[in-house]
């Protein structure tokens, strides 16, 4: 009975190895069959992690890291200025966070041009350019599109006044008047106390300002102390370059300039003299050629 007993227990033993053996031997075809399958579906191209906003994120509200979470992003169609990294993003930390200058939707890719430098407000030195500098332009209804400019539109510059190289009829300096293109494409950082970029609402501003570098800032300010300044929006998806453009009053209304006449030169006459008697007699001769 003994025997049998004893019999009976290697058989089962044997057997549970063996059912162990096969079913481990299937888990692991099961997991390499799966993980080729996903191998498979993986996507085949590289994607890196990039910090994107949690909520909507408005102009002038400051970033903490409760805002803002970790997102996998393909390389590929990454966009530029991206933070991958709390140190980028954070670098003092919370005590000195950056500021929002554009409104961001949630999930949306934080972008360095959308935050300022860590701890810095969202003024207008923030969105100034290494070399460029703020000017303002005095505007208003009529020259200043009628309130349609907003902080981040583009716009060509023309002035209006006399041309000081000239002499009007009444011989003083300063002739014709006449309107010229003098700067294109100028970026708007602000209007009027206004540079958030995102407002709606129409306003009817007393200046602009623009980002412009020494040099303009030089043609501006000359421009608008002999002139009038008057501006002209730009489209949002225009990359055209305004050719040189200068209009008088002439020009404007189809009027030709009427040439200045031909001065005549008067024919020199020679004669030489010779007397007869009491008489004097002149007689014409060829001139003598220098």
């Amino acid at each position: 009975m003994r025997l049998v007993f004893g019999l009976v227990l290697i058989l089962g033993i044997g057997l549970a190895g063996f059912a162990v053996y096969m079913a481990k031997n299937y888990i692991q075809g099961y997991q390499a069959q799966l993980a080729q399958e996903r191998a498979k579906s993986a996507p085949a191209f590289e994607t890196v992690d990039v910090y994107v906003a949690t909520q909507k994120l408005e102009y002038g509200q400051r970033l903490l890291k409760d805002h803002v979470s970790l997102v996998t992003y393909p390389v590929g169609s990454l966009p530029k200025g991206t933070y991958s990294t709390e140190e980028d993003l954070f670098p003092e930390g919370e005590d000195e966070p950056r500021t929002v200058l554009r409104t961001m939707e949630p999930k949306e890719a934080i972008l360095d041009v959308k935050v300022t430098g860590p701890g810095e407000d969202a003024g207008i030195t923030s969105q100034l350019q290494r070399g460029m500098r703020a000017f303002a332009i005095k505007v208003d209804v009529a020259s200043g599109v009628s309130g349609f400019l907003r902080p981040g539109d583009r716009v060509d510059v023309y002035w209006t006044g006399r041309d000081a190289s000239e002499r009007g009829i009444d011989g003083r300096r300063g002739g014709r008047e006449i309107t010229k293109l003098i700067e294109t494409g100028v970026r708007l950082i602000a209007v009027d106390q206004e540079a958030n970029g995102d407002t709606t609402e129409a306003m009817i501003a007393r200046t602009v300002t623009v980002a412009v570098n020494p040099q303009q800032v030089a043609a501006l300010a000359q421009a608008q102390s002999t002139g009038s300044l008057s501006l002209s929006l730009v489209g949002a998806n225009d990359e055209s370059v305004a050719e040189v453009i200068e209009v008088d009053q002439n020009m404007l209304l189809g009027i030709e300039q009427a040439a200045a006449p031909t001065p005549q030169v008067k024919e020199e006459i020679c004669t030489i003299k010779t007397r007869r008697g009491g008489e004097v007699i002149s007689t014409p001769i060829p001139c003598a050629t220098n």
